[in-house]
């Protein structure tokens, strides 16, 4: 009877301890503050979201399914339209960054295909419309004269640029997150902006990622800005969001 009873406890201990595994996990939201939040997009590049792009065999399929360049585009507009502060983290390869002696798996996939290269730190010789440059439609809003744009991160996240210094020296405390790719530069972003105290929101449908037989490099991301961020929102949302709080 005793070992019964005993069982049952335990049972029930288990039962209960795997329903709040299970539970929903808390949505601690953040609000939109003029003057202390901004846009940050990682990547807005042709070799990400152009169908010449070199990954778009692998991103295309879920570049179209989410909206992705049409989602950033308004993100864009909508914080131009509001004067909320824009900032872009780019990424450039160099020549000598192709003499690294040791690389990830797909840091060595991206200097193998020529991703993101340039001929020179100092030169825009052959960047008009290739790789590395910005989509065309996103231009009238990055080359603006406003929008901050970064020193090139290197590998995926904020920790190799000026993001941060650029964020801090303007103000700004808490983000609202876009770009390319989900599982690599954005969330490595997402991950240090809150690790370095600001709040983050992420726009899951305003970035995408590579999908092929095995690995789905959205779905991961998707895990992780639920469990990390402190508020994700598709882009409908968050344009309301932003308009509600200039109002």
């Amino acid at each position: 009877m005793n070992l019964m009873i005993r069982t049952l406890t335990t049972l029930m201990a288990v039962l209960a301890l795997s329903a709040t595994a299970h539970a929903q996990l808390p949505d601690p939201g953040m609000d939109i503050v003029p003057g202390s939040t901004a846009l940050v997009i990682t990547d807005p590049q042709n070799d990400f979201l152009s169908p010449d792009g070199v990954t778009w065999g692998v991103v295309g399929k879920n570049v179209k399914e989410n909206g992705t360049v049409e989602n950033i585009d308004k993100l864009f507009a909508t914080a131009k339209a509001v004067d909320m502060p824009v900032f872009i983290s780019p990424h450039y390869y160099y020549p000598h960054d192709h003499r690294w002696q040791f690389e990830g798996a797909l840091e060595a996939l991206m200097h193998s295909i020529g991703m993101f290269d340039r001929k020179d730190a100092l030169s825009l010789v052959g960047f008009e419309g290739s790789g590395a440059d910005w989509l065309a439609q996103y231009k009238k809003y990055i080359n603006d004269g406003e929008t901050v744009v970064t020193s090139p991160h290197k590998v995926y996240g904020p920790e190799t640029n000026d993001l941060v210094l650029q964020l801090r020296k303007a103000g700004i405390s808490k983000v609202i997150l876009g770009g390319m790719s989900a599982n690599l530069c954005t969330e490595s972003h997402m991950r240090e902006l809150i690790e370095q105290g600001f709040e983050v929101l992420v726009v899951p449908d305003a970035t995408a990622a590579a999908q092929v037989p095995g690995w789905d490099g959205y779905a991961a991301a998707l895990t992780n800005f639920r469990m990390i961020a402190n508020h994700i929102a598709p882009t409908g949302e968050t344009v309301k969001a932003i308009e509600a709080a200039y109002r």
